[in-house]
């Protein structure tokens, strides 16, 4: 027996499947529904451990199912006469609905697929029987409507689980791990996991998208920091690329051994206000002013040490206030109240809602999706299959469901041996179980070991999937009535045609779609840097931190995937924050270049086009001609008039020649370097 070493929640939770799932059965039976086991499979789809999950996921639900249904209505009347031409337009309908869906990473995604394969699930049966196609549909959506009202309420009343906690207890590890980062760094010591912590960060800033929906769903309260949430992660991504850049300017000073004693104090009065853990904005501001007097005043001919500290003292500032602005978001998420001050780091609000939309994987797994589909209908109407509906349907689901893995396939095929142990447990039940079931009573006696068997397994993240699946198609396969009706034949059929749907969603997939995290990794790599090309040549954003949010998004996409990469790959993943603060300097460039004299316009336009020709193509290592091209540009700024366009310009500069050279030896001004000779 394995049940008794489940947790007490993994416990609630699938009792709050069994109930929720019966509630939903035999109300389904009482206001006379069709199909009621549509009201059960749709409690194990809905239902989450978190309460907010369960009630986002079924508000999304029920907005997917209305558009399906409405589509289905749409179109089985009109292409009946023509059962080829109906199963391409519900394929095509499911793959308009898969692409746009995988452009929105959020939750509300959801609604869009939901909205896809709903019309699958109306419309493949309704061809024997199109007049009845409204009704068909409409209870459907009652169906499922129910099923999902159920899952939210029992979910909500017994025992409900706020993602509050586990938000806090997540922002505490990843606050931990990020102090001890920035510590590091302002105690100058080196670390040789450095790199590896810093992705880990970028993934795990990333997780929390999964849980800001359910987070503005929970109804404890917290629901009021939802925004502080959303706004949190981005800060949290910037965290990466400033103290970065942080580190290399350190590093860059102690190799020209011009960090100051008073920088050091400086550095050391950091690393204490972090471990201090105070927020107390008199402190900030102290501070503030303490590194203000660090920067040095940029002359006719600053030294590089000088251009440096210019730079690290910029980014402490960024620093200072992002950090600001960290804990007092994380106390808003803590206390589950909105955010009502000025923020003090107020660029990344702007850039929360920005996420990378990959529209050529998102293509091919909706054309993954058509042939899928169209293959398995194709079959169905070739041979006449008796239920062989349940194809299309099948593969439409499958196909929708794991578009956004790498590698759909094994899941799906996962997802087909969880069919055919659900085909068998069903089976059980159909023909040996249930018959001895004579009221309602045993029936629910008789279903409730098998429904709370799944619940269980669906609280562990290894047979999570294999479960759900196992009580989903598996109740579904049951076809539960107002009275008993085993017929094997029908049973038979159905639970085969599924089995060949997954298996077609499975073989397409592998031979359309599938592709590795290795491919991931170094395609959302050439798009980082694509952007980097394009923004290097006054296509691309006009905001550097927009661009920033963008490719640090992908940046945390890429973390997890870096255990399938080989070790000849290890030298680039090395440079992909280096990649984000080169952005930034590049936007920066670009937005100081329209005020300059065309002199020194046309110096920074050689070093812009020169940096995108680099982009363009796959090397790591840059030509040294742009090492030259920016020095000139330097010359050329630093002959301009003081002031903020000199100082923007000259720190633009210089922060794009520490990302491109870290190893190059220190900048020369040009009237310097004639005097030297």
């Amino acid at each position: 027996m394995i049940f008794p070493f489940f947790g007490f929640r993994d416990w609630i939770f699938a009792i709050n499947i069994a109930v929720a799932a019966l509630s939903a059965l035999f109300l389904a039976l009482w206001i006379d529904l069709p199909r009621p086991y549509w009201a059960v499979a749709t409690v194990f789809i809905t239902t989450q451990s978190l309460a907010g999950a369960t009630r986002s996921k079924a508000a999304y639900r029920v907005y997917g199912t209305v558009l399906g249904a409405v589509a289905t209505v749409i179109m089985v009347p009109n292409l009946i006469d023509a059962p080829e031409l109906l199963s391409a337009a519900i394929a095509l309908w499911v793959a308009f609905c898969l692409y746009f869906s995988l452009l929105d990473r959020t939750p509300k995604s959801y609604v869009l697929m939901l909205g896809g394969y709903t019309a699958a699930f109306v419309g493949f049966p309704s061809v024997a029987d199109p007049g009845s196609i409204f009704d068909t549909a409409v209870a459907r959506a009652e169906e499922i409507t129910l099923g999902i009202l159920c899952a939210s309420l029992v979910s909500s009343v017994v025992l409900p689980q706020s993602v509050a906690p586990l938000i806090r207890s997540r922002l505490d590890q990843w606050f931990r791990d990020a102090r001890q980062w920035s510590a590091a760094v302002f105690n100058r010591n080196r670390t040789d996991n450095g790199q590896a912590q810093r992705l880990r960060l970028a993934c795990d800033a990333i997780a929390f998208d999964a849980l800001v929906t359910p987070l503005r769903y929970d109804m404890s309260g917290a629901e009021r920091s939802a925004e502080a949430m959303a706004t949190l992660r981005q800060h949290m991504l910037m965290f990466l690329p400033i103290v970065a850049a942080i580190a290399d300017r350190i590093a860059a000073l102690e190799s020209a051994q011009a960090l100051s004693i008073d920088v050091r104090r400086r550095l050391a009065d950091m690393a204490a206000w972090i471990a201090s853990g105070t927020t107390e904005p008199i402190t900030a501001h102290n501070l503030r002013l303490a590194i203000a007097d660090l920067d040095p005043v940029l002359g006719r001919k600053p030294r590089w040490s000088d251009l440096v500290m210019a730079s690290l003292v910029a980014r402490l500032e960024d620093f200072i206030d992002l950090r600001q602005d960290a804990r007092a978001l994380q106390r808003h998420i803590v206390d589950g109240t909105p955010v009502r001050e000025t923020l003090a780091f107020r660029y990344t609000a702007d850039a929360r809602t920005v996420r990378h939309r990959d529209r050529g994987l998102a293509l091919l797994s909706a054309v993954a999706a058509f042939l899928a589909i169209a293959l398995s209908a194709s079959i169905w109407i070739a041979t006449a299959w008796p239920d062989g509906a349940f194809a299309p349907t099948e593969a439409a689901v499958a196909c929708s469901f794991f578009a956004v893995q790498d590698d759909p396939a094994p899941q799906i095929i996962g997802l087909m041996k969880a069919a055919i142990v659900g085909t068998v447990g069903a089976a059980l039940y159909l023909f040996v179980v249930l018959p001895l079931a004579t009221n309602a009573e045993m029936v629910a006696l008789a279903l409730a070991p098998g429904m709370i068997a799944c619940g269980l397994l669906m609280t562990q993240p290894r047979t999570a999937l294999f479960s759900l699946g196992t009580g989903a198609i598996g109740f579904t396969l049951l076809a539960l009535q107002d009275r008993y009706s085993g017929d094997f034949a029908t049973f038979t059929n159905g639970a085969i045609a599924g089995i060949v749907g997954l298996w077609t969603a499975a073989m397409v997939t592998r031979l359309v779609r599938s592709v590795g995290g290795a491919w991931s990794a170094r395609r959302l790599r050439r798009i980082n840097r694509r952007d980097l090309t394009q923004a290097a040549l006054k296509q691309g954003t006009a905001d550097g931190l927009e661009l920033a949010a963008l490719m640090l998004d992908r940046i945390g996409l890429i973390a997890p995937r870096l255990a399938s990469l080989p070790s000849e790959d290890a030298e680039w993943t090395r440079e992909l924050l280096t990649e984000v603060r080169i952005g930034i300097a590049v936007v920066e460039l670009r937005r100081v270049r329209t005020n300059l004299p065309p002199k020194e316009a046309a110096a920074l336009d050689r070093v812009l086009s020169a940096v995108a020709a680099h982009f363009q193509t796959d090397t790591i290592h840059v030509p040294a001609k742009v090492l030259a091209l920016i020095d000139a540009a330097l010359n050329a700024v630093v002959a301009l008039e003081a002031g903020s366009l000199r100082r923007t310009g000259l720190l633009g500069l210089t922060d794009l020649r520490r990302g491109l050279f870290p190893n190059a030896a220190p900048y020369r001004p040009a009237l310097e370097t004639e005097l030297a000779a």
